[in-house]
Protein backbone atom coordinates (compact mmCIF):
# COMPACT_ATOMS: atom_id res chain seq x y z
CA UNK A 1 0.00 0.00 0.00
CA UNK A 2 1.15 3.19 -0.87
CA UNK A 3 1.44 6.26 1.74
CA UNK A 4 1.62 9.85 1.78
CA UNK A 5 2.49 12.24 4.53
CA UNK A 6 0.83 15.79 4.50
CA UNK A 7 2.56 18.69 6.36
CA UNK A 8 1.36 22.65 7.24
CA UNK A 9 3.23 24.78 9.18
CA UNK A 10 1.18 27.34 10.99
CA UNK A 11 2.11 30.29 13.48
CA UNK A 12 1.32 28.26 16.40
CA UNK A 13 1.39 24.80 15.16
CA UNK A 14 2.92 22.07 12.92
CA UNK A 15 0.57 19.73 12.11
CA UNK A 16 1.63 16.35 10.09
CA UNK A 17 -1.16 13.55 8.82
CA UNK A 18 -0.68 10.07 7.14
CA UNK A 19 -3.33 8.89 4.34
CA UNK A 20 -3.15 6.05 2.54
CA UNK A 21 -4.39 5.17 -1.14
CA UNK A 22 -7.99 5.09 -0.32
CA UNK A 23 -7.06 8.76 1.04
CA UNK A 24 -8.65 7.62 4.87
CA UNK A 25 -5.91 9.22 7.68
CA UNK A 26 -3.75 6.62 9.53
CA UNK A 27 -1.92 8.79 11.62
CA UNK A 28 -2.03 12.48 12.69
CA UNK A 29 0.75 14.54 14.82
CA UNK A 30 0.49 18.36 16.26
CA UNK A 31 3.33 19.71 17.66
CA UNK A 32 4.44 23.67 18.05
CA UNK A 33 6.15 25.58 15.44
CA UNK A 34 9.60 26.32 16.00
CA UNK A 35 11.12 30.00 15.29
CA UNK A 36 13.71 28.18 12.77
CA UNK A 37 10.44 26.60 11.46
CA UNK A 38 12.92 23.06 10.04
CA UNK A 39 13.23 21.75 13.46
CA UNK A 40 9.12 22.03 14.33
CA UNK A 41 8.36 19.63 10.53
CA UNK A 42 10.99 17.42 12.03
CA UNK A 43 9.55 17.01 15.16
CA UNK A 44 5.86 16.80 13.30
CA UNK A 45 7.28 13.84 10.84
CA UNK A 46 9.22 11.85 13.68
CA UNK A 47 6.06 12.23 16.13
CA UNK A 48 3.48 11.05 13.18
CA UNK A 49 5.15 8.32 11.69
CA UNK A 50 6.41 6.79 15.30
CA UNK A 51 2.49 7.15 16.51
CA UNK A 52 1.23 5.36 13.28
CA UNK A 53 4.19 2.48 13.20
CA UNK A 54 4.04 2.79 9.40
CA UNK A 55 6.74 0.69 6.97
CA UNK A 56 8.29 4.02 5.86
CA UNK A 57 9.29 2.17 2.66
CA UNK A 58 5.52 2.13 2.04
CA UNK A 59 5.60 6.15 2.19
CA UNK A 60 6.20 7.43 -1.30
CA UNK A 61 5.06 11.37 -1.09
CA UNK A 62 5.27 13.96 1.27
CA UNK A 63 3.84 17.07 0.56
CA UNK A 64 4.59 20.02 2.63
CA UNK A 65 2.74 23.75 3.69
CA UNK A 66 5.70 25.97 4.25
CA UNK A 67 5.69 29.61 5.57
CA UNK A 68 9.48 29.69 5.23
CA UNK A 69 9.52 32.09 1.85
CA UNK A 70 6.53 34.16 3.03
CA UNK A 71 8.80 34.53 6.12
CA UNK A 72 11.75 35.55 4.21
CA UNK A 73 9.83 38.19 2.58
CA UNK A 74 8.40 39.39 5.49
CA UNK A 75 11.33 39.31 7.98
CA UNK A 76 13.48 40.61 4.65
CA UNK A 77 16.65 38.10 5.94
CA UNK A 78 18.49 35.93 3.66
CA UNK A 79 17.28 38.14 0.45
CA UNK A 80 19.09 38.07 -2.95
CA UNK A 81 20.71 40.78 -4.76
CA UNK A 82 17.97 41.26 -7.86
CA UNK A 83 18.73 43.04 -10.99
CA UNK A 84 15.77 43.57 -12.65
CA UNK A 85 15.29 44.31 -16.29
CA UNK A 86 11.76 45.98 -17.73
CA UNK A 87 11.16 45.68 -21.20
CA UNK A 88 8.85 48.54 -22.02
CA UNK A 89 10.61 52.00 -23.59
CA UNK A 90 9.20 54.29 -24.11
CA UNK A 91 6.02 53.00 -23.55
CA UNK A 92 6.42 52.90 -19.45
CA UNK A 93 9.19 55.51 -18.39
CA UNK A 94 6.58 57.73 -16.28
CA UNK A 95 6.40 54.95 -13.31
CA UNK A 96 9.26 53.80 -12.17
CA UNK A 97 10.59 49.96 -11.20
CA UNK A 98 10.07 48.70 -7.45
CA UNK A 99 8.71 52.68 -7.12
CA UNK A 100 5.85 50.41 -4.85
CA UNK A 101 8.53 48.51 -2.86
CA UNK A 102 8.63 49.31 0.70
CA UNK A 103 12.11 51.21 1.09
CA UNK A 104 13.63 48.33 3.43
CA UNK A 105 12.62 46.08 1.21
CA UNK A 106 14.21 48.10 -1.97
CA UNK A 107 17.73 48.28 -0.39
CA UNK A 108 17.05 44.62 0.84
CA UNK A 109 16.87 43.44 -2.47
CA UNK A 110 19.43 45.58 -4.01
CA UNK A 111 17.30 48.37 -5.57
CA UNK A 112 19.23 47.84 -9.08
CA UNK A 113 17.04 47.99 -12.25
CA UNK A 114 17.34 49.31 -15.79
CA UNK A 115 14.73 50.07 -18.65
CA UNK A 116 15.33 49.07 -22.22
CA UNK A 117 13.32 49.34 -25.66
CA UNK A 118 10.53 47.09 -26.34
CA UNK A 119 6.98 45.45 -25.34
CA UNK A 120 3.86 44.66 -26.88
CA UNK A 121 0.25 45.52 -27.60
CA UNK A 122 -2.48 44.01 -26.00
CA UNK A 123 -2.96 41.77 -29.27
CA UNK A 124 0.82 40.88 -29.28
CA UNK A 125 2.25 43.44 -31.88
CA UNK A 126 5.52 45.06 -30.82
CA UNK A 127 5.08 48.35 -29.42
CA UNK A 128 8.90 48.72 -30.13
CA UNK A 129 11.72 46.49 -30.98
CA UNK A 130 13.42 45.30 -28.27
CA UNK A 131 17.12 46.43 -27.78
CA UNK A 132 19.54 43.51 -27.57
CA UNK A 133 22.47 45.64 -27.55
CA UNK A 134 21.16 47.84 -24.22
CA UNK A 135 20.07 44.21 -22.72
CA UNK A 136 23.33 42.93 -23.25
CA UNK A 137 24.91 46.06 -21.78
CA UNK A 138 22.67 45.83 -18.63
CA UNK A 139 23.38 42.26 -18.51
CA UNK A 140 27.21 42.83 -18.17
CA UNK A 141 26.75 46.04 -16.03
CA UNK A 142 24.37 43.52 -13.41
CA UNK A 143 27.28 40.78 -13.42
CA UNK A 144 30.25 43.65 -12.66
CA UNK A 145 28.18 44.72 -9.90
CA UNK A 146 27.55 41.52 -8.12
CA UNK A 147 23.83 40.59 -9.02
CA UNK A 148 22.71 37.25 -7.70
CA UNK A 149 19.15 37.14 -9.59
CA UNK A 150 17.38 38.23 -12.33
CA UNK A 151 13.62 39.73 -12.77
CA UNK A 152 12.67 40.45 -16.45
CA UNK A 153 9.52 41.92 -16.74
CA UNK A 154 7.80 42.92 -20.56
CA UNK A 155 4.64 45.06 -21.44
CA UNK A 156 1.84 42.56 -22.12
CA UNK A 157 4.00 39.61 -21.85
CA UNK A 158 1.60 37.36 -20.85
CA UNK A 159 -0.09 38.01 -24.13
CA UNK A 160 3.45 37.72 -26.20
CA UNK A 161 6.62 36.40 -24.26
CA UNK A 162 9.07 36.96 -26.85
CA UNK A 163 10.80 39.54 -25.67
CA UNK A 164 11.53 38.15 -22.42
CA UNK A 165 12.75 34.95 -23.37
CA UNK A 166 15.02 36.97 -25.54
CA UNK A 167 16.23 38.77 -22.85
CA UNK A 168 16.58 36.09 -20.68
CA UNK A 169 18.66 33.99 -23.49
CA UNK A 170 21.10 36.77 -23.50
CA UNK A 171 21.11 37.18 -19.42
CA UNK A 172 21.87 33.15 -19.65
CA UNK A 173 24.94 34.23 -22.04
CA UNK A 174 26.41 36.77 -20.39
CA UNK A 175 26.16 35.98 -16.98
CA UNK A 176 26.22 32.19 -16.90
CA UNK A 177 23.46 29.65 -17.22
CA UNK A 178 23.33 29.18 -13.43
CA UNK A 179 22.12 32.43 -12.78
CA UNK A 180 18.36 32.10 -11.63
CA UNK A 181 16.25 34.46 -13.86
CA UNK A 182 12.57 35.04 -13.38
CA UNK A 183 10.31 35.93 -16.16
CA UNK A 184 7.39 38.04 -15.21
CA UNK A 185 5.23 35.95 -17.32
CA UNK A 186 5.61 32.69 -15.82
CA UNK A 187 4.39 34.73 -12.02
CA UNK A 188 1.79 37.13 -12.45
CA UNK A 189 -1.11 37.92 -14.70
CA UNK A 190 -1.70 41.12 -17.33
CA UNK A 191 -0.98 43.99 -15.21
CA UNK A 192 2.63 45.44 -15.87
CA UNK A 193 3.30 46.47 -12.13
CA UNK A 194 2.03 44.11 -10.33
CA UNK A 195 3.61 41.58 -12.21
CA UNK A 196 7.21 42.72 -12.18
CA UNK A 197 6.69 43.24 -8.28
CA UNK A 198 5.94 39.24 -8.77
CA UNK A 199 8.54 38.67 -10.11
CA UNK A 200 10.92 40.95 -8.09
CA UNK A 201 9.81 39.20 -5.30
CA UNK A 202 10.68 35.76 -6.91
CA UNK A 203 13.89 36.57 -7.73
CA UNK A 204 14.47 37.79 -4.06
CA UNK A 205 14.02 34.34 -3.36
CA UNK A 206 16.89 32.84 -4.96
CA UNK A 207 19.24 31.85 -2.53
CA UNK A 208 16.46 30.76 0.43
CA UNK A 209 14.95 28.63 -2.21
CA UNK A 210 17.45 25.81 -2.36
CA UNK A 211 18.73 26.12 1.01
CA UNK A 212 14.67 25.63 2.37
CA UNK A 213 14.00 23.09 -0.15
CA UNK A 214 16.87 20.78 0.73
CA UNK A 215 16.30 21.40 4.73
CA UNK A 216 12.78 19.84 3.34
CA UNK A 217 14.29 17.09 1.69
CA UNK A 218 17.08 16.16 4.56
CA UNK A 219 14.01 16.40 7.30
CA UNK A 220 12.48 13.70 4.96
CA UNK A 221 15.78 11.52 4.46
CA UNK A 222 16.41 12.23 8.18
CA UNK A 223 13.18 10.39 9.54
CA UNK A 224 13.92 7.34 7.05
CA UNK A 225 11.47 7.86 3.79
CA UNK A 226 14.27 7.03 1.40
CA UNK A 227 11.37 6.15 -1.42
CA UNK A 228 9.70 9.41 -0.71
CA UNK A 229 9.34 12.17 -3.15
CA UNK A 230 9.16 15.51 -2.19
CA UNK A 231 6.26 18.17 -2.72
CA UNK A 232 5.34 21.69 -2.02
CA UNK A 233 1.80 23.14 -1.93
CA UNK A 234 0.80 26.19 -3.74
CA UNK A 235 -1.70 29.20 -2.77
CA UNK A 236 -4.58 27.60 -5.47
CA UNK A 237 -4.53 24.50 -3.32
CA UNK A 238 -2.36 22.54 -5.75
CA UNK A 239 1.21 20.95 -5.52
CA UNK A 240 4.32 21.22 -7.42
CA UNK A 241 7.83 19.41 -7.71
CA UNK A 242 10.80 20.22 -6.05
CA UNK A 243 12.14 21.50 -9.74
CA UNK A 244 9.29 23.66 -10.30
CA UNK A 245 9.77 25.17 -6.44
CA UNK A 246 13.03 26.07 -6.55
CA UNK A 247 12.19 28.40 -10.02
CA UNK A 248 8.94 29.42 -8.58
CA UNK A 249 8.92 29.63 -4.71
CA UNK A 250 7.14 32.80 -4.06
CA UNK A 251 3.92 30.17 -5.88
CA UNK A 252 3.71 29.21 -1.93
CA UNK A 253 3.12 32.51 -0.57
CA UNK A 254 -0.93 31.83 1.56
CA UNK A 255 -0.85 28.14 1.09
CA UNK A 256 -1.65 27.29 4.55
CA UNK A 257 -5.25 28.82 4.43
CA UNK A 258 -5.31 27.59 1.09
CA UNK A 259 -4.80 23.99 2.54
CA UNK A 260 -7.16 24.12 5.19
CA UNK A 261 -9.77 24.70 2.55
CA UNK A 262 -9.57 21.68 0.72
CA UNK A 263 -8.55 20.38 3.79
CA UNK A 264 -12.42 21.56 4.62
CA UNK A 265 -13.81 20.36 1.56
CA UNK A 266 -12.38 16.78 1.31
CA UNK A 267 -13.50 16.53 4.88
CA UNK A 268 -16.94 16.87 4.41
CA UNK A 269 -17.71 16.99 0.63
CA UNK A 270 -18.96 20.65 0.61
CA UNK A 271 -18.29 21.82 -2.51
CA UNK A 272 -19.58 25.17 -2.50
CA UNK A 273 -19.80 27.37 0.81
CA UNK A 274 -17.89 29.30 2.92
CA UNK A 275 -14.87 27.87 5.00
CA UNK A 276 -13.48 29.23 8.45
CA UNK A 277 -10.27 27.95 9.81
CA UNK A 278 -10.10 29.07 13.35
CA UNK A 279 -6.05 29.33 14.45
CA UNK A 280 -4.47 30.40 17.39
CA UNK A 281 -4.24 33.67 16.12
CA UNK A 282 -6.87 34.85 13.67
CA UNK A 283 -9.70 33.40 12.31
CA UNK A 284 -9.67 32.83 8.37
CA UNK A 285 -12.75 33.20 6.08
CA UNK A 286 -12.52 32.14 2.77
CA UNK A 287 -15.12 30.47 0.01
CA UNK A 288 -14.95 27.68 -2.00
CA UNK A 289 -16.26 27.03 -5.74
CA UNK A 290 -15.72 23.22 -7.05
CA UNK A 291 -13.75 22.32 -4.12
CA UNK A 292 -10.98 25.02 -4.81
CA UNK A 293 -10.45 28.52 -2.89
CA UNK A 294 -12.16 31.50 -4.87
CA UNK A 295 -9.16 33.63 -5.86
CA UNK A 296 -8.89 37.20 -4.75
CA UNK A 297 -10.25 39.21 -7.66
CA UNK A 298 -8.20 42.39 -6.42
CA UNK A 299 -4.51 42.48 -5.93
CA UNK A 300 -2.84 41.20 -2.86
CA UNK A 301 -0.17 42.47 -1.09
CA UNK A 302 2.47 40.17 0.33
CA UNK A 303 5.14 41.97 3.00
CA UNK A 304 4.38 45.02 1.68
CA UNK A 305 4.48 43.98 -2.10
CA UNK A 306 1.18 44.57 -4.05
CA UNK A 307 1.15 41.71 -6.85
CA UNK A 308 -1.39 39.91 -8.95
CA UNK A 309 -0.56 36.11 -7.67
CA UNK A 310 -3.53 33.63 -7.95
CA UNK A 311 -4.30 34.19 -4.01
CA UNK A 312 -7.08 33.27 -2.25
CA UNK A 313 -10.01 35.23 -1.42
CA UNK A 314 -9.48 35.52 2.34
CA UNK A 315 -10.59 38.07 5.58
CA UNK A 316 -8.92 37.73 8.68
CA UNK A 317 -10.84 38.31 11.65
CA UNK A 318 -9.06 38.81 15.37
CA UNK A 319 -11.03 36.23 16.66
CA UNK A 320 -8.77 32.83 17.20
CA UNK A 321 -8.45 30.52 19.43
CA UNK A 322 -5.96 32.91 21.80
CA UNK A 323 -7.06 36.24 21.05
CA UNK A 324 -7.41 38.36 23.87
CA UNK A 325 -11.13 39.36 25.42
CA UNK A 326 -11.18 42.31 27.26
CA UNK A 327 -14.58 44.27 28.78
CA UNK A 328 -13.88 47.78 28.12
CA UNK A 329 -17.16 49.51 30.06
CA UNK A 330 -20.08 48.10 28.44
CA UNK A 331 -18.57 46.78 26.10
CA UNK A 332 -16.46 43.40 24.92
CA UNK A 333 -13.40 43.93 22.41
CA UNK A 334 -11.27 40.91 20.88
CA UNK A 335 -7.48 41.29 20.13
CA UNK A 336 -6.20 42.33 17.85
CA UNK A 337 -3.21 40.83 20.70
CA UNK A 338 -3.39 36.83 20.74
CA UNK A 339 -1.47 34.02 23.22
CA UNK A 340 -0.69 32.02 20.37
CA UNK A 341 1.49 28.91 21.34
CA UNK A 342 1.66 30.89 25.19
CA UNK A 343 -2.18 30.10 25.71
CA UNK A 344 -1.29 27.23 28.02
CA UNK A 345 1.34 29.32 29.77
CA UNK A 346 -0.64 32.57 29.91
CA UNK A 347 -4.38 32.29 29.75
CA UNK A 348 -6.76 31.91 32.79
CA UNK A 349 -7.93 28.28 32.47
CA UNK A 350 -4.37 27.44 32.46
CA UNK A 351 -3.23 29.30 35.65
CA UNK A 352 -2.62 32.92 33.94
CA UNK A 353 -4.21 36.23 33.88
CA UNK A 354 -5.29 37.43 30.41
CA UNK A 355 -8.73 36.19 28.76
CA UNK A 356 -9.17 34.30 25.90
CA UNK A 357 -11.35 33.09 23.26
CA UNK A 358 -10.78 29.66 24.70
CA UNK A 359 -11.44 30.58 28.40
CA UNK A 360 -14.58 31.67 26.92
CA UNK A 361 -16.01 28.36 25.66
CA UNK A 362 -14.14 26.34 28.67
CA UNK A 363 -15.53 28.56 31.34
CA UNK A 364 -19.20 27.73 29.95
CA UNK A 365 -18.91 24.34 29.25
CA UNK A 366 -19.13 24.33 25.65
CA UNK A 367 -16.06 23.44 25.47
CA UNK A 368 -13.54 20.91 26.35
CA UNK A 369 -9.64 20.69 26.63
CA UNK A 370 -7.83 17.36 26.59
CA UNK A 371 -5.03 18.95 28.72
CA UNK A 372 -5.72 18.11 32.60
CA UNK A 373 -3.97 21.42 33.77
CA UNK A 374 -6.73 23.63 31.95
CA UNK A 375 -9.56 23.96 34.68
CA UNK A 376 -12.94 25.15 33.99
CA UNK A 377 -12.79 26.41 37.94
CA UNK A 378 -10.15 29.06 37.34
CA UNK A 379 -12.19 30.58 34.54
CA UNK A 380 -15.77 30.54 36.83
CA UNK A 381 -14.05 31.87 40.09
CA UNK A 382 -13.17 35.28 38.12
CA UNK A 383 -15.61 35.63 35.54
CA UNK A 384 -19.48 35.50 35.80
CA UNK A 385 -21.42 33.51 33.51
CA UNK A 386 -23.32 37.23 32.18
CA UNK A 387 -19.85 38.20 31.43
CA UNK A 388 -18.62 34.90 29.96
CA UNK A 389 -22.12 35.01 27.75
CA UNK A 390 -21.59 38.45 26.63
CA UNK A 391 -17.93 37.43 25.22
CA UNK A 392 -19.34 34.29 23.71
CA UNK A 393 -21.88 36.49 21.61
CA UNK A 394 -19.31 39.44 20.44
CA UNK A 395 -17.45 36.05 19.25
CA UNK A 396 -20.17 34.85 17.26
CA UNK A 397 -21.45 37.84 16.01
CA UNK A 398 -17.66 38.47 14.77
CA UNK A 399 -17.63 35.48 12.75
CA UNK A 400 -21.30 36.01 11.35
CA UNK A 401 -20.33 39.60 10.25
CA UNK A 402 -17.20 38.15 8.28
CA UNK A 403 -19.18 35.10 6.75
CA UNK A 404 -22.03 37.85 5.59
CA UNK A 405 -19.01 39.64 3.99
CA UNK A 406 -17.23 36.73 1.99
CA UNK A 407 -20.65 35.89 0.62
CA UNK A 408 -21.20 36.96 -2.99
CA UNK A 409 -25.25 36.45 -2.22
CA UNK A 410 -27.60 37.01 0.62
CA UNK A 411 -28.75 33.05 0.47
CA UNK A 412 -27.66 31.22 3.33
CA UNK A 413 -24.92 28.76 2.55
CA UNK A 414 -23.08 25.68 4.03
CA UNK A 415 -20.59 26.78 6.62
CA UNK A 416 -17.76 24.50 7.71
CA UNK A 417 -15.10 25.26 10.56
CA UNK A 418 -11.91 23.97 10.94
CA UNK A 419 -8.81 25.06 12.32
CA UNK A 420 -7.77 23.67 16.31
CA UNK A 421 -9.16 27.22 18.01
CA UNK A 422 -12.64 25.80 16.35
CA UNK A 423 -13.75 24.66 19.95
CA UNK A 424 -14.53 28.39 20.56
CA UNK A 425 -17.74 27.83 18.23
CA UNK A 426 -19.83 25.82 20.45
CA UNK A 427 -22.29 23.17 18.70
CA UNK A 428 -25.48 25.39 20.23
CA UNK A 429 -24.15 27.88 17.91
CA UNK A 430 -24.55 26.08 14.71
CA UNK A 431 -28.56 26.04 14.70
CA UNK A 432 -29.14 29.79 14.31
CA UNK A 433 -25.74 30.77 13.24
CA UNK A 434 -26.52 33.80 10.94
CA UNK A 435 -25.75 33.47 7.01
CA UNK A 436 -25.53 29.66 7.32
CA UNK A 437 -27.66 27.24 6.00
CA UNK A 438 -25.90 24.31 8.02
CA UNK A 439 -22.81 24.47 10.24
CA UNK A 440 -20.62 21.34 9.92
CA UNK A 441 -17.27 20.42 11.94
CA UNK A 442 -15.89 17.43 10.81
CA UNK A 443 -13.81 14.50 12.49
CA UNK A 444 -10.71 15.66 12.09
CA UNK A 445 -11.27 19.30 11.98
CA UNK A 446 -7.82 20.15 13.66
CA UNK A 447 -5.40 18.40 10.86
CA UNK A 448 -7.78 20.37 7.77
CA UNK A 449 -4.41 21.91 6.77
CA UNK A 450 -2.52 19.19 6.72
CA UNK A 451 -4.73 16.97 4.80
CA UNK A 452 -5.34 19.49 2.27
CA UNK A 453 -1.40 19.70 1.54
CA UNK A 454 -1.86 15.62 1.34
CA UNK A 455 -5.25 15.30 -1.23
CA UNK A 456 -3.58 18.30 -3.22
CA UNK A 457 -3.51 17.84 -7.23
CA UNK A 458 -1.30 19.44 -9.46
CA UNK A 459 -2.73 22.63 -11.85
CA UNK A 460 -1.29 25.06 -14.45
CA UNK A 461 -3.19 28.63 -14.76
CA UNK A 462 -3.32 30.94 -18.12
CA UNK A 463 -4.51 34.81 -18.11
CA UNK A 464 -4.39 36.15 -21.71
CA UNK A 465 -5.92 38.75 -24.07
CA UNK A 466 -6.77 37.18 -27.45
CA UNK A 467 -7.30 39.15 -31.08
CA UNK A 468 -11.03 37.39 -31.92
CA UNK A 469 -10.07 39.68 -35.19
CA UNK A 470 -6.97 37.04 -35.48
CA UNK A 471 -8.64 34.02 -34.10
CA UNK A 472 -12.64 32.51 -32.92
CA UNK A 473 -13.33 32.57 -30.08
CA UNK A 474 -13.48 28.72 -30.15
CA UNK A 475 -10.09 28.90 -30.77
CA UNK A 476 -9.08 31.65 -28.16
CA UNK A 477 -10.57 29.24 -25.28
CA UNK A 478 -9.20 26.21 -27.19
CA UNK A 479 -5.77 27.72 -26.84
CA UNK A 480 -6.23 28.89 -23.14
CA UNK A 481 -7.38 25.54 -22.30
CA UNK A 482 -4.31 23.73 -23.66
CA UNK A 483 -1.78 26.19 -22.21
CA UNK A 484 -2.83 25.82 -18.47
CA UNK A 485 -2.80 21.86 -19.12
CA UNK A 486 0.79 22.12 -20.63
CA UNK A 487 1.39 23.82 -17.38
CA UNK A 488 -0.15 21.73 -14.78
CA UNK A 489 2.04 19.10 -16.50
CA UNK A 490 4.86 21.00 -15.85
CA UNK A 491 4.57 21.73 -12.95
CA UNK A 492 4.27 17.69 -12.19
CA UNK A 493 0.91 16.21 -13.41
CA UNK A 494 -0.11 12.90 -14.99
CA UNK A 495 -1.04 14.43 -18.47
CA UNK A 496 -3.51 11.58 -19.32
CA UNK A 497 -5.34 12.80 -16.23
CA UNK A 498 -5.34 16.63 -16.30
CA UNK A 499 -8.75 18.75 -16.81
CA UNK A 500 -9.67 21.93 -17.58
CA UNK A 501 -11.71 23.11 -14.05
CA UNK A 502 -12.38 26.40 -14.68
CA UNK A 503 -12.34 28.99 -17.74
CA UNK A 504 -13.62 32.94 -17.46
CA UNK A 505 -13.53 35.30 -20.30
CA UNK A 506 -13.85 39.10 -20.00
CA UNK A 507 -14.40 41.28 -22.38
CA UNK A 508 -11.75 44.54 -22.51
CA UNK A 509 -14.41 47.00 -24.17
CA UNK A 510 -11.41 50.00 -23.37
CA UNK A 511 -9.18 48.13 -26.06
CA UNK A 512 -9.36 48.55 -29.97
CA UNK A 513 -10.73 45.78 -31.74
CA UNK A 514 -12.71 42.54 -30.36
CA UNK A 515 -10.00 41.88 -27.16
CA UNK A 516 -10.94 39.30 -25.00
CA UNK A 517 -8.83 38.26 -21.78
CA UNK A 518 -9.34 34.55 -21.24
CA UNK A 519 -8.11 32.95 -17.89
CA UNK A 520 -7.93 28.76 -18.03
CA UNK A 521 -7.27 26.92 -14.78
CA UNK A 522 -6.46 22.98 -15.55
CA UNK A 523 -5.66 20.32 -12.82
CA UNK A 524 -4.39 16.76 -12.65
CA UNK A 525 -3.21 13.90 -10.81
CA UNK A 526 0.28 13.92 -8.93
CA UNK A 527 2.78 11.58 -10.58
CA UNK A 528 4.90 10.33 -7.62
Amino acid sequence: MKLRIGIDVGGTHTDAVILDENDSLVGAAKVDTTQDVTSGINGALQEVIEKSSIDRDTVTAVMFGTTHFTNAIVERKNLAHVGLLRIGKPATLGVKPMFSLPKDLREAIGNTWRIVSGGHEYDGREIWEFDEDSTRAVAQEFKKIGVESVAIASVFSPVNPSHEEKASAIFAEVMGHETPITLSHKIGSIGLLERENGAALNAALAKVAPYTIRSLEQAVERVGLTKAKTFLTQNDGTLMNVDYARKYPVRTMACGPTNSMRGAAFLTGVRDGIIIDIGGTTALVGAITHGFPRESSVAVEIGGVRTNFRMPDLLAASCGGGTVVKFVDSSVELGPESLGFRITRDSIAWGGDTLTTTDVAVGLGEAQVDDRNCKRERVTARFSVEMLNRAYEKIISTLEEFTDRMKTSAEPVPLVLVGGGGIIVPKKAYSNFRGASVVIRPEHFQFANAIGAAIAQVSGEVDKVYDLDKMTRAQAIESAKQSASNEAVSAGADPLSVEVVEVDEIPLSYLPGTATRIRAKAVGKLVY
